[in-house]
């Protein structure tokens, strides 16, 4: 008997107790030692650029579980879940979900039942058998090696926590070089509507965008511009209407409703806007200063500036946070709950551990998953144009060429970029546009969700499924108390280096082309 022979023997003295389950009619197991616990199939988040077997990540009391198919793990026919479709946690260092058939019992047995893997003859590969388990009645139970179901799916998985890859990944890497100095030379901005009219508030003076619920709490005796409170984990917010601020009818909350949550007077409110719709990054020399004829009767606008967009066919009003609420009487509304929220944060400063800085990122959504990349990053948030210029013999996720106010914009379809095929264009798409290898270049989404800050303690470093899903998906954003998990993007890894530099020398030849038709 050679070394791997002894190796497998000692594994079968110790282990006797298995947890036995189904799969396409043929019995299986697991040692029992492996085993964490036994769940039903949870909801799941679908990861791109992973493996195959992978189903997707799940949320299991807080922390993120890998959740992956057995059966395609061992080559096996494919069958829709059912009510009996369970998932079994085992321990690898990380938990790790596998999607079995059916759970059938725990089992005790005489070693000496246990046989070699050897011989076993069916269609699951041999390089992921233990043995085979005898029963006096003749069945047999084939036992299932989990070092080598994770080793041939998910070989980083394991490593990735004790190389350190916590620490790596959650720490920020510096802005590109070129957005840092644009950055001087523009505003930043987040554009919403109201009664058809587009508005913005510098993006400095947001702390984050949510969906409205799907009702506010009215408080007696409120002022005439408060609609009432709403908790946000864990805090009462008052939600001022943005129709009331302009003299408008307020409309009931509908699902496009957005609350842009501002600081105000050392507290925050929550304004609710018609919809929230793109995150610009404008030049200075397109911004000029409200004329003093439109204030009229001398009061001070909410309006301080405007932008001028497409050749001045687009105006979009900017607000002043503070010129919203510049009046006695609406500070005097917002003074108690501003208050009461004070009060709120001393409590939690009180019992602050340390984790409670903040990042602010761009939510958005590819199919039903949400993905999330840093508002650093973005330089704007454009609509889809109704043409984009084809680029024949590109990349097959380059979707074309847009003029973007004089300069030449490379567009990706991210679906493709992710390997989850192109979707029909509709009214809801944007290009997300994001600097790479110091060009400019815009990717496709399904719709931008929101502008939302997350906390540093709810980040963790993404399961390492596959080599490129860890460059691309780093980390995960993890918030049970609203049932959702977002999927944070390194953006200097979307394009390698060669793709970004193509994309540089396509534009390049574009504008050279232009010229030389002059």
């Amino acid at each position: 008997m050679d070394a791997e022979e002894d190796l497998a023997a000692d594994e079968f003295d110790e282990d006797t107790d298995y947890v036995t389950f189904d799969m396409l009619g043929e019995r299986y197991a697991f040692p029992m030692r492996r085993v964490q616990e036994i769940i039903r199939m949870p909801a799941l988040v679908k990861v791109p650029l992973g493996p195959p077997s992978l189903e997707g990540l799940a949320n299991l009391r807080g922390r993120v579980l890998p959740v992956v198919n057995l059966r395609k793990c061992c080559d096996m026919a494919q069958a829709a879940h059912d009510e009996t479709t369970r998932v079994i946690v085992v321990d690898s260092g990380v938990p790790l979900g596998f999607v079995v058939d059916r759970v059938a019992s725990v089992i005790s047995i005489d070693p000496q039942s246990m046989e070699p893997a050897e011989s076993v003859q069916n269609t699951v590969r041999s390089d992921v058998l233990v043995g085979v388990i005898k029963s006096d009645g003749g069945e047999m139970t084939t036992v299932l090696d989990v070092d080598q179901l994770i080793g041939s799916q998910f070989a980083g998985l394991t490593a990735e926590r004790r190389s350190g890859r916590d620490a790596a990944s959650a720490t920020r890497l510096p802005a590109e070089t070129d957005a840092e100095a644009e950055s001087d030379d523009t505003l930043e901005l987040v554009s919403f509507a109201v009664e058809g009219q587009e508005y913005a508030l510098p993006i400095d003076q947001v702390q984050e965008i949510v969906q409205a619920p799907e009702s506010v709490s009215h408080v007696p005796n409120a002022g005439s511009r408060v609609l009432g409170v709403i908790d946000l984990r864990g805090r009462l917010l008052p939600v001022v209407s943005m129709r009331r601020v302009f003299g408008l009818p307020v409309t009931p909350l509908e699902p496009q409703n957005r609350i842009v949550v501002v600081s105000i007077g050392g507290g925050v409110v929550g304004v609710v806007m018609d919809t929230v719709r793109e995150v610009l990054r404008v030049p200075h020399q397109l911004v000029a200063p409200l004329p003093t004829v439109v204030a009229g009767d001398g009061r001070k606008s909410e309006v301080e500036s405007v932008v001028r967009l497409e050749d001045g066919k687009r105006l979009v009003s900017v607000l002043s946070v503070n010129r919203m609420f510049d009046s006695p009487e609406v500070r005097d509304e917002l003074a108690d709950y501003q208050e009461d929220d004070r009060e709120m944060a001393v409590e939690q400063e009180r019992f602050d551990d340390g984790r409670g800085d903040e990042e602010l990122f761009v939510v958005f959504r590819l199919d039903d998953e949400e993905y999330a990349v840093d508002v650093d990053a973005v330089q704007e948030i454009i609509r889809v144009p109704e043409a984009l210029i084809r680029v024949p013999k590109s990349f097959d996720f380059v979707e074309g060429l847009v003029n973007l106010r004089g300069t030449v914009l490379p567009v990706v379809d991210l679906r493709t970029r992710l390997g989850l095929g192109r979707g029909e264009r509709d009214e809801r798409q944007r290009i997300v546009v994001l600097i790479i290898g110091g060009v400019r270049t815009g990717f496709i989404v399904d719709s931008v969700a929101e502008v939302a800050r997350v906390g540093r303690n709810v980040l963790e470093p993404a399961p390492e499924l596959s080599a490129e899903q860890a460059r691309v998906v780093s980390r995960v954003a993890n918030l049970p108390e609203q049932q959702r998990m977002l999927l944070l993007v390194q953006v200097d890894q979307l394009l390698a280096a060669d793709q970004a530099g193509a994309a540089a020398e396509l534009c390049e030849a574009v504008v050279e082309e232009a010229l030389a038709g002059v």
